[in-house]
């Protein structure tokens, strides 16, 4: 009898280390990549390597954020990257030097960066609302609306960067005092001549933070993820569907205005392909770090953990000398396997 017990735990142990292994698969294999490339690249290790995989991260990082609410509610958001290229844009135009050469507004002085940030947000945040509109008014898919939404913002990004004196130039030649307060380092690592970390990594840090609360300590949170688990249940508890839905995507939105005002200092040049298919990265680290398209499953630090693999994975690739114009390939293939590994756990949960 007691040899009889034994064999049933052991079979089921075993089964549930293969089902772990399986369901981790993907983390573990980009894992091992990694090491493989730490092993046999040393550079890769480098404090200047490891500081430009954390900006990376921290520029990567707010765009997953918003869209991980999205998916939460077993939706998505096609828009992201467009609405990071808009809001850069405007940004840019609004922030450049006065003797900027083709400068945009030539009449127009630098705003305040604060004041720039704000509209920045707040364009965003219209756009997710524009979004949970269509979601929660319609009851259409998500897909579909934030795909009309890309195409909607990408004609108006095209005509946007047609006004003023760029003629759809670049928008460059940007304020020295936004540049800094984005670009610059306040902290630097103690190392050679000192390596800077950018500011915008501590920004990141704190909207990671106040994304947690939002999503673990408020009572939006906890609606978001009901909603996500069961929306009919949701609705007879008493959770406003439309509301929390629009209040979701806006604040999905509010993530890629910042981005993009992020974005428009980080990268100093800012055209209509700026943010293009960021949304991509989002949705790969997303489901990579845990984030379940069946819905009201998600952690903040699954979202952080998923950006830092992806972001691994797309520095240590170079190293090895895998050609760049595969990354897209590879992203696709991310996203196919993370989504595949996640219908699993439902199916097996089932």
């Amino acid at each position: 009898m007691n040899s009889s017990t034994d064999l049933k735990k052991q079979s089921f142990d075993s089964k549930r280390i293969i089902n772990l292994l399986i369901n981790n698969a993907l983390i573990i294999i980009m894992l091992i990549l990694v090491v493989y490339v730490a092993v046999t690249n040393r550079n890769f290790l480098q404090p200047a390597s490891l500081v430009n995989l954390l900006s990376l991260t921290a520029a990567y990082l707010p765009v997953a954020l918003g869209i991980a609410g999205c998916i939460v509610l077993t939706g998505t958001d096609l828009s992201a990257g467009r609405a990071v290229g808009l809001t850069a844009c405007v940004a840019a135009s609004l922030l450049q030097a006065v003797d900027a050469p083709g400068k945009m507004w030539p009449n127009l002085k630098p705003l305040p960066i604060w004041l720039v940030l704000i509209i920045s947000v707040l364009i965003g945040a219209a756009i997710g609302v524009f979004n949970g509109f269509w979601v929660a008014k319609f009851k259409l898919h998500p897909f579909i609306v934030t795909l009309a939404t890309q195409l909607i913002l990408y004609t108006v990004l095209l005509r946007y960067v047609q006004l003023g004196e760029s003629r759809g130039q670049s928008i460059s030649g940007l304020d020295n005092g936004y540049r800094e307060f984005v670009a610059g380092s306040l902290v630097k690592l103690p190392i050679g001549k000192g390596i800077g970390i950018p500011n915008y990594v501590w920004y990141s840090i704190l909207l990671a933070i106040l994304m947690w609360f939002i999503w673990n300590k408020t009572v939006f949170g906890k609606n978001m993820f009901a909603l996500g688990s069961n929306e009919e249940a949701a609705r007879v508890s008493g959770i406003n569907v439309g509301l929390t839905t629009v209040a979701v995507f806006a604040l999905a939105g509010a993530m890629y205005g910042y981005t993009g005002f992020i974005e428009a200092a980080r990268i100093a040049s800012n055209t209509p392909n700026t943010g293009f298919n960021y949304e991509l990265d989002a949705i790969a680290a997303c489901v990579i770090g845990g984030v379940s398209f069946v819905g009201g499953i998600g952690k903040i630090s699954g979202v952080i953990i998923g950006v830092l693999l992806l972001r691994l994975i797309f520095v240590a690739l170079p190293m090895v000398g895998m050609d760049q114009q595969l990354q897209y390939a590879i992203k696709g293939g991310i996203i196919l396997v993370a989504c595949a590994l996640d219908m699993r756990k439902y199916l097996v949960k089932r």
